[in-house]
């Protein structure tokens, strides 16, 4: 018999699969006629995969040869690897922290160096864009100076890394993701907060919050499959205002107004409270301009019912 026809695909090399956001870019790839080698953590979330459509592995991703032998031929990495603490709570304690610091400073670093080595062309990395300096109302777009704090300063490693990538001659994108949405257990937890009458999120009422809904995280992602090297800010056409923001949850959920954290409280609890009370007014126009990509909820005044109510 004649040998077997390769396959012409491309095909994409995705950890963080079975996340938010990875569960939705994944069939969404094999959708459009990609190959697909998705990361599971265990026979479960491989499983879950594998219904997708995509070919599932497990991988060590500190392990440089085991990096390797499963980036071999591929086109593209999308490394969109977390690991967030389970709970709001949890997220207060330095050590909840640990794993996803090292995933960014080590994963990152060690998928980079795989796939330099083995020709990948394009390396699509996740980062956070909550790490900007506080803007007031003011735009803020990717020049906008970033000030991380201890628990999260390892989102600059994973951005390093990607840049490193572009100048080996490859393809770098960083996507700077706002804060997520959607109908998950961290909303549910909001949801218990509010319905207690207390504003989840930390920060001044006239203060601008800025966030993004998992299905157009998850679009932005398939979009920079062919947006030029860079970073890139993913965020709703219209961030709300804090007070916008917890008089959209209290009307969604048939509440009164909801009493904010005082900032004493949020700089004695400490942890990510104090960098998520800046005010960061974030751009999405240079990801506009450099793909087809908007989103399907503009704000969060359309999305955040919109979430609660699929709760």
């Amino acid at each position: 018999m004649p040998d077997a026809e390769p396959d012409q695909r491309r095909s994409a090399f995705i950890t963080g699969a079975t996340g938010v956001i990875g569960r939705l870019v994944v069939p969404e790839l094999v959708k459009r006629g990609w190959r697909v080698t998705a990361v599971g953590r265990s026979p479960a979330k491989r499983a879950e995969l594998a219904a997708m459509g995509a070919h599932a592995v497990e991988l060590d991703m500190f392990d440089g040869n085991a990096a390797r032998r499963a980036l071999e031929g591929h086109d593209v990495v999308i490394n969109l690897a977390t690991h967030m603490p389970p709970s709001v709570a949890r997220t207060l304690l330095p050590w909840e922290w640990r794993e996803n610091d090292r995933i960014r400073r080590e994963g990152s670093a060690t998928l980079v160096n795989a796939a330099l080595e083995i020709g990948v062309t394009r390396f699509i990395q996740e980062s956070f864009a909550p790490v900007y300096d506080d803007g007031g109302d003011r735009w803020i777009d990717e020049q906008w100076p970033m000030r991380p704090t201890k628990y999260n300063r390892t989102v600059l490693d994973a951005e390093h890394s990607a840049a490193r990538f572009t100048r080996a001659g490859q393809t770098g994108i960083v996507l700077r993701f706002a804060s997520f949405y959607g109908a998950d257990a961290f909303l549910r937890e909001m949801v218990k907060t509010a319905r207690r009458g207390w504003m989840p999120i930390p920060g001044l009422p006239e203060s601008y919050w800025s966030s993004v809904a998992h299905e157009d995280a998850a679009a932005a992602v398939v979009a920079s499959l062919d947006v030029p090297a860079g970073v890139y800010n993913i965020v709703d056409d219209e961030p709300l205002t804090r007070r916008e923001w917890a008089g959209t949850m209290a009307a969604a959920l048939g509440v009164k107004g909801l009493r904010f954290m005082p900032l004493w409280l949020t700089n004695l609890l400490g942890g990510p409270l104090p960098l998520l009370s800046r005010s960061q007014r974030m751009s999405n126009a240079a990801f506009k301009r450099a793909s087809a990509w908007k989103p399907r909820l503009p704000s969060a005044r359309t999305g955040l019912p919109e979430a609660v109510r699929a709760l």
